[in-house]
């Protein structure tokens, strides 16, 4: 399921095979029964429409869990950039030396990040995660070797706004690794699973290509969800736009 969901365009095409599948069955199950009598009809009608409302809460709900999960990815994006542009401006309140040591560590820095960002490669992103947590500790030796030396409170403010440098990358990377739990998805699916089997087995005298409707609806709500949730592998991806606007003024 996991790797089932690092990539929405599988998710699209398995379950929309799914659902057809379970709407055909559906179907040949509703053949081997009599027909329904007035009574029979009626109840199922209210348990057919119970289970498509269910199954529309559902994926509304978790379509507002994705979208929240992807705007805090982008919050936390703006607020790598403002933290580290912060830092570049008080890396003056630092000896010279030290705050041009600090100013060029901060723009490769953020070369990381926007890498972190837009790739997509599993070893690369490795690599960069090495590169990052290395490159984290030689800002933080940076700008508090000064303070060790001569502490003031004017230089406090720069290791201050180090600290909010760090932090802001440790939330980016939780919000990252915070998705839609695999228990959700698997809810989804067996709820959407028995909404196609009930609409395969109610429908008799439906054409075929109309039930197709319901699993490639289903399928592509499933689809969009997966995809704004998904970082990486998604269409939907959170572009460092601040991020690189910042670069661009770390002269």
């Amino acid at each position: 399921m996991a790797t089932l969901l690092k990539f929405p365009r599988l998710v699209l095409l398995v379950s929309f095979l799914l659902f057809w599948l379970a709407t055909w069955l559906g179907g040949r199950i509703r053949r081997l029964q009599p027909n329904f009598d007035e009574d029979s009809r009626a109840d199922f009608s209210v348990i057919q429409g119970a289970t498509l409302t269910l199954l529309g809460l559902i994926i509304g709900f978790t379509f507002s869990m994705a979208v929240g999960r992807y705007d805090q990815r982008k919050i936390y994006e703006e607020a790598e950039a403002n933290a580290i542009g912060t830092e570049y401006a008080r890396a003056d309140l630092l000896p010279e030396a030290d705050a041009a040591r600090v100013r060029d560590l901060l723009r490769s820095y953020t070369d990381l990040r926007i890498l972190f960002y837009v790739t997509r490669g599993e070893r690369e992103l490795q690599k960069i995660g090495a590169d990052t947590s290395e490159m984290q500790h030689q800002l933080w030796a940076t700008v508090t070797a000064p303070a060790k030396a001569q502490p003031s409170p004017v230089i406090a403010l720069a290791v201050n706004g180090m600290n909010d440098v760090l932090n802001s990358q440790g939330y980016t990377q939780a919000a990252w690794w915070n998705r839609i739990p695999e228990a959700a998805w698997s809810l989804m699916f067996l709820i959407a699973v028995f909404a196609n089997v009930l609409l395969g087995y109610g429908s008799r005298h439906l054409r075929p290509l109309l039930l197709l409707i319901l699993p490639l609806v289903v399928s592509i709500s499933f689809f969009l969800i997966a995809d704004i949730d998904s970082p990486r592998h998604g269409t939907i991806r959170v572009h460092p736009q601040n991020l690189e606007s910042v670069r661009g003024s770390l002269r």
